[in-house]
């Protein structure tokens, strides 16, 4: 636990959340700045900032967790869809650094775009650009 983040503030039952999932290492809640009717936040209750940071059981169980929960969140939202996403780092917009994924339901009318919009124009990438980066990938793990 971090004194000082909010997560880890409403998993300990110190700050008002409004929890829809809790075991031992998991816990769900409604975004308190929703992007949507039903947008819900899922965390480990340990304090880890990126995914990197998870422990790899740990990563199976919050995985687990939105695998369940997508569909009851779209059901109670009357949703016609969702995004399913972390912000890994305050470069992809992560701004509580305590690791969760989001569950936000879209609507066949709510003026959304797709998630590719999120990283602003596309790179202009060569066949040999993308071999270089699969190979970094590749030696990286």
């Amino acid at each position: 636990m971090s004194n000082d983040c909010p997560f880890c503030g409403i998993v300990a039952g110190e700050i008002p959340g409004r929890i829809v999932h809790e075991t031992d290492d998991v816990t769900a809640f409604l975004d308190a700045n929703p992007l949507a009717p039903g947008h819900t936040l899922v965390v480990p209750n340990d304090h880890h900032e990126r995914l990197d940071d998870l422990p790899e059981k740990l990563a199976r169980e919050v995985f687990a967790v939105l695998h369940q929960l997508t569909p009851a969140v779209e059901a109670a939202a009357d949703a016609d869809g969702s995004n399913v996403a972390f912000n890994n780092g305050s470069a992809a917009g992560q701004e509580v650094p305590h690791l969760h994924g989001h569950i936000i339901p879209r609507f066949d009318d709510d003026g959304g775009a797709p998630i590719h919009v999120v990283a602003g124009d596309r790179p202009e990438l060569t066949e040999d650009d993308l071999d270089v980066i699969a190979e970094d990938i590749r030696n990286a793990r």
